[in-house]
């Protein structure tokens, strides 16, 4: 199942970020691999911004370097895309409170050298969410991207699927996704992670506040998507991601646990032949006590990219190669 497995840490202390969190990840054809992150002195601090690093051929990671504006809001979860002309956009929320979230993004036409000028993804939009959220955008077979979306208003937790036709720059949603219940109330929903499993099956995971991954399907491209349903995989209400790999399996990374706003260990890598009926479990990234959250997982010529949150302090990196 998995013919080689490297993990590191991409830096070994940022003192003028010591807190940091959410981090994406992005491999590139010229074999170098991307990572970005949000660090500050602590989440929500106004010292907050996006940092970067990229990974040369030879293994090695630059030292990180703050690209986000200047200014005096908190930054978070930052997530990278790599468009279909080579140009790559980083995306990230803007804003001191969770509630009053504005996405903004930057492009690089350089593989991550160099950034354009912040812009706002959809102006006039005040609800906190629009684009990605925390996962990666979703390319479909036909070119349409689909961007894994939510919104945390009022404690009223609502996921739903941004949907581009132009690679990313223009969006538009049909509809949040119908709240479902669990024992009389309804489900905090949020952070979807994608798939497509046949042209225009399209699929998501979503975390939640009730000890459980729910699961959501769409049979017209990510237009419309059915009410979210509980699966049996267990959910502390942290992040979670998920990626089909070129020999048609789902891999999940994820805590194994069931409390909501519980400990965030172990982290586990799971994937399923099924199309995420069922996982099995395949390796454990890290088995020991600490928080290892948020992990982000993409698949580029049949290897896995991961990168996670390694107790608040730094961030790992894992390349895991795959037998066919």
């Amino acid at each position: 199942m998995i013919k080689k497995a490297e993990k590191e840490f991409i830096f070994k202390k940022n003192d003028k970020a010591p807190s940091c969190h959410a981090s994406t990840v992005l491999p590139l054809d010229d074999g170098t691999v991307l990572s970005a992150w949000f660090g500050g002195a602590r989440e929500g601090d106004k010292s907050v911004k996006i940092w970067i690093s990229k990974r040369s051929t030879e293994g090695e990671w630059s030292t990180p370097v703050s690209v986000s504006e200047p200014d005096a809001t908190a930054h978070w979860n930052p997530v990278l895309h790599e468009r279909s002309d080579g140009s790559i956009i980083l995306y990230y929320k803007h804003g001191d409170t969770i509630p009053g979230w504005i996405t903004k993004y930057m492009i690089s036409y350089d593989g991550g050298n160099s950034w354009t000028a912040p812009e706002i993804l959809v102006p006039g939009d005040f609800s906190g969410g629009r684009g990605p959220v925390k996962n990666k955008c979703l390319r479909l077979s036909d070119g349409r991207l689909l961007a894994p979306a939510s919104t945390e208003q009022k404690k009223k937790w609502i996921p739903f699927i941004d949907i581009s036709d132009d690679d990313g720059l223009t969006w538009h949603f049909n509809s949040y996704m119908e709240r479902p219940k669990y024992k009389g109330a309804y489900v905090g929903l949020i952070q979807p992670t994608l798939w497509e499993s046949e042209k225009g099956l399209v699929h998501c995971l979503l975390r939640s506040n009730k000890g459980a991954i729910y699961r959501s399907d769409s049979k017209d491209n990510g237009e419309t998507w059915c009410k979210p349903y509980r699966t049996r995989l267990p959910n502390n209400n942290s992040g979670i991601d998920c990626v089909k790999d070129d020999s048609g399996r789902l891999w999940l990374i994820y805590n194994p646990v069931d409390i909501n706003w519980g400990i965030r260990h172990p982290l586990s890598l799971a994937y399923s032949r099924d199309n995420g009926k069922h996982f099995t479990e395949v390796l454990i990234p890290e088995p020991g006590n600490g928080e290892f959250s948020y992990p982000a997982i993409t698949c580029k010529n049949n290897t896995l990219y991961i990168t996670y949150t390694y107790k608040r302090k730094q961030i790992v990196f894992w390349k895991i190669e795959l037998e066919e």
